[in-house]
């Protein structure tokens, strides 16, 4: 596969065209942001966990019967994906109260949430990726009634996934964002599962080991990517 021009540059990935046009490069970069972008930094092999991580859980995804863009990795950083038509819907899945969500309502931090809470945001920087619901999805032609439904029930499934997967490596999984896309007809999991989407607690004494640890100056960004990783990924290379 032959990486050719760039396509798209995020805050912590960057996407190039291939010579197939059904299948995309996705770099995964050492770059961090938080707080909307006000908060910048990098840090060594951020992006190389990262990678790994979304890696590993996807494949453990798609063993469970869900579609998911990946198809294999290209090198330690760099995946290769199919080219998705993305649903302009970050979804939110909630299993413990944690950050804005105890801001903005009565739960209390470290709360378990029974059941689970799903959230939808507008994806759009412009807008400050606003909560949204399905009338408001609906009438920017985000998603049909039918797509939202799916992505609620794969969300679910997903989470039943992750929590049992983190729960054996001695983690717990508060929250976390997805992303979905329409391929051939179907709604596929994208973007990615990482240290950057998720937030990651050891179960024992509740240290984060996730992004919280750079938003919040809580310590050695770079260890508690490296714990998070050799925890998830089986056999990693540290």
């Amino acid at each position: 596969m032959i990486k050719l021009d760039e396509l798209y540059s995020g805050k912590a990935k960057t996407v190039f065209r291939t010579d197939n046009p059904e299948k995309l490069i996705m770099e995964f970069r050492n770059s961090l942001t938080a707080f909307d972008g006000k908060k910048k930094s990098q840090a060594p092999k951020k992006g190389y966990y990262n990678a790994q991580i979304s890696a590993t859980l996807f494949r453990l995804i798609a063993n469970n019967g869900i579609k998911t863009h990946f198809d294999s990795m290209l090198s330690e950083t760099e995946m290769i994906v199919d080219s998705v038509d993305i649903i302009k819907i970050e979804v939110i899945v909630r299993n413990i109260a944690a950050g804005s969500i105890t801001k903005k309502y009565p739960f209390n931090t470290r709360e378990k949430l029974n059941p689970p809470i799903l959230l939808f945001d507008y994806k759009s920087d412009e807008y400050g990726d606003p909560m949204i619901n399905d009338d408001i999805a609906l009438a920017l032609g985000l998603a049909t009634m039918e797509e939202l439904s799916e992505i609620r029930t794969l969300a679910l499934m997903i989470n039943s996934i992750l929590v049992k997967y983190m729960n054996d490596r001695n983690l717990l999984l508060p929250d976390f964002k997805l992303e979905f896309g329409r391929c051939k007809g179907s709604i596929v999991l994208a973007d990615e599962i990482s240290c950057d989407t998720c937030r990651f607690w050891d179960k024992t004494t509740g240290k984060s080991l996730d992004k919280d640890v750079f938003r919040f100056d809580k310590g050695n960004l770079v260890a508690a990517y490296r714990e998070a990783a050799k925890r998830i990924v089986p056999a990693i290379s540290l």
